[in-house]
This record gives structure tokens, C-alpha cells and sequence, in this order.
């Protein structure tokens, strides 16, 4: 008689996938205007930590139903998010998983991408994600059957996780108030996907980039100077807006202190263009992403700098 294959328990993996999602709104103070309300989807409550556990979800969920993981190594790049994200949903799958990021990723990633048992490949920290999607572009090209590679940038499940989870979220615990959405841009799926979906309900969609190619907000893309998501659609948003890291830095030092939320930079950024937005509209409900929180960043040096806002800029 033959040797019994013995069928993995994906039981893991689906208990994993339903809990992601329905992540808290709440409401952030400001001076801006009594009539302009500004709220957050607070996304570090997903099960990895932070917004990306949707798209790879959905990615991870979909690759597994098509059989396109079978006797192959899931493989991507990340800025380290949704390589997390790809390394617990793997790990509960039992499905190995190499990913490639920018070697100045912080410890923090490092070690949770180790502890879920990903194999890690670095690159250059000057070339950031684009320098990583080279490296996986060439792993693939020498070894096509090894590899099976989701391509968060290219995938339209990364987007449509959003379609169907973030924007209807938003949509039904802002009570049908949101006239405005704010999301900065990485692969964009966050943005595109929630985009599609709120602008269904009229909601005027606004995106969020660094202002200049080096910038200190993780897994954010100035899309002028860098690789094209192919998930990424001009047409999409109403309006641009564009964030220093120096001010994201401070403002996430600022949320520490005077709002009790531990943001990461990319959170802080998002809120300050929630802020900027609020200048503008004379009335209106605004909604943003707090992608992740501040936890996996403690190592950044920023921290430990002196300059500090000098006044509560939410009140």
C-alpha cells in the first residue's frame, strides 16, 4: 500500500480570516471646524497588526482556493505590513513563504517576520520597495516553478478586498455620513478598493503621497518617481494631497501625548492630511486609515528627538 498523504487543516487559516476586519472608527478631536467631523479606522486591530491582513487575506484565501500554492513557496515584496500578514496567514496554512523588503525595515518587522517562520531576503534600503519588486522579479525569472508570487502591487485582489470590506465598513459606522475619504499610497489597493466602493455613495475621495522621492513613511509610494502599482487608477481620486515626513513624524509624537494613540508615521501623515482637508470644506464628515500603529517603530530615531510641538494642535 502507498504512503497516505495527510490532507493540511486549513482550520487555522480560516479562523484567521474571520477575524479581519470591522476595525473601530473614532473620532479625533480638532480645531479646524465644529462642523467638519474627522474619524479613523483604527486597522492595528486587525489580527497582524495593521491594514494589510485585508489584501492578503483575500490574496492568500483566493491563490489556496485556485491551487496555485501547491508544492510551490509563496513569494513577494513587502515594506514589511503585508509580509507580516503573508507570514501569519502562511503559517497558519503551514505554506512557506519567502519575502523580499528594504534592508532598513525595522527590527521589529524583522523579528515578527522571523517568528512566523518567512524566510527573509534584504535589499537596498535606498531603492525601498521598487528595489525589492526587482529582486523578486529575478527570483521568479530563475526559478518559475519554485514560486508562486501573489504581486500585491499587480494584484486586483489586493484592491477588491477593500471594495468589499473597508469601504462598506466605513460606509455603514459613519452612519452613512462620510462625505469625504482620506488614504495614503503604497500598492494603493486601500485606496482604490475603499475609493470604488464610497464613491458609489457620492463620497469625494482624496489621495495622500510623500512630498518628495525620500521619505520616512514606510510602505508609501511617491508614485512620480517610483515603480506604478498596476492596481493603481488617476482616475480614481477627486483630489491629491501630499505630506513631509518631518511633519508626520512630529504629529505622531503629538498623538502619543495629547490623544493617547500610538500612530506610526503613515498613520500621523493621513492625519494630517484629514486636517488639511478639514481646512478646506466648510461642513462634512471626514474618514482616514490608520494604517497601523506605532509599535513596530519605536526603534526609528525621530523618537528620541527633541522637537516636540510646542501646543495640542487638536484642540
Amino acid at each position: 500500500m502507498g504512503t497516505r498523504v495527510q490532507k493540511k487543516d486549513r482550520q487555522p487559516f480560516k479562523t484567521l480570516l474571520g477575524r479581519v476586519g470591522n476595525t473601530p472608527l473614532v473620532e479625533i478631536p480638532h480645531p479646524k471646524s465644529d462642523s467638519v467631523r474627522i474619524l479613523a479606522k483604527c486597522e492595528w486591530q486587525n489580527p497582524s497588526g495593521s491594514v494589510k491582513d485585508r489584501a492578503a487575506a483575500n490574496m492568500v484565501k483566493i491563490a489556496l482556493e485556485k491551487g496555485d500554492l501547491e508544492n510551490k513557496i509563496l513569494l513577494d515584496a513587502t515594506s514589511g505590513n503585508t509580509g507580516i500578514a503573508y507570514a501569519m496567514f502562511a503559517a497558519a496554512a503551514e505554506q512557506p513563504v519567502v519575502l523580499a523588503l528594504p534592508e532598513n525595515a525595522s527590527p521589529e518587522r524583522k523579528k515578527l517576520l522571523n517568528n512566523y517562520g518567512a524566510t527573509i531576503i534584504l535589499t537596498s534600503a535606498m531603492e525601498g520597495t521598487d528595489g525589492a519588486q526587482k529582486k523578486v522579479s529575478e527570483l521568479l525569472a530563475e526559478h518559475p516553478d519554485r514560486y508562486y508570487c501573489p504581486d500585491q502591487y499587480n494584484n486586483d485582489a489586493n484592491w477588491q478586498a477593500h471594495y468589499i470590506s473597508t469601504g462598506p465598513e466605513i460606509w455603514q459606522q459613519s452612519q452613512q455620513r462620510v462625505t469625504h475619504f482620506v488614504a495614503g499610497l503604497g500598492t494603493t489597493g486601500t485606496f482604490i478598493g475603499s475609493s470604488r466602493f464610497l464613491q458609489t455613495k457620492g463620497v469625494s475621495c482624496v489621495e495622500v503621497q510623500p512630498d518628495t522621492p525620500l521619505h520616512a513613511l514606510e510602505g508609501w509610494k511617491h508614485l512620480e518617481t517610483a515603480i506604478m502599482p498596476g492596481i493603481y487608477d488617476k482616475d480614481v481620486a477627486n483630489e491629491r494631497l501630499y505630506v513631509s515626513s518631518e511633519k508626520a513624524c512630529l504629529y505622531a509624537k503629538a498623538a502619543f501625548r495629547y490623544l493617547g494613540l500610538a500612530l506610526s508615521p503613515s498613520s500621523a501623515a493621513n492625519l494630517i492630511a484629514a486636517l488639511d482637508l478639514a481646512d478646506k470644506i466648510g461642513s462634512g464628515t471626514i474618514v482616514t486609515i490608520f494604517a497601523d500603529n506605532a509599535l513596530k517603530y519605536l526603534n526609528d530615531s525621530f523618537w528620541s528627538d527633541n522637537d516636540h510641538l510646542k501646543q495640542n494642535p487638536f484642540c
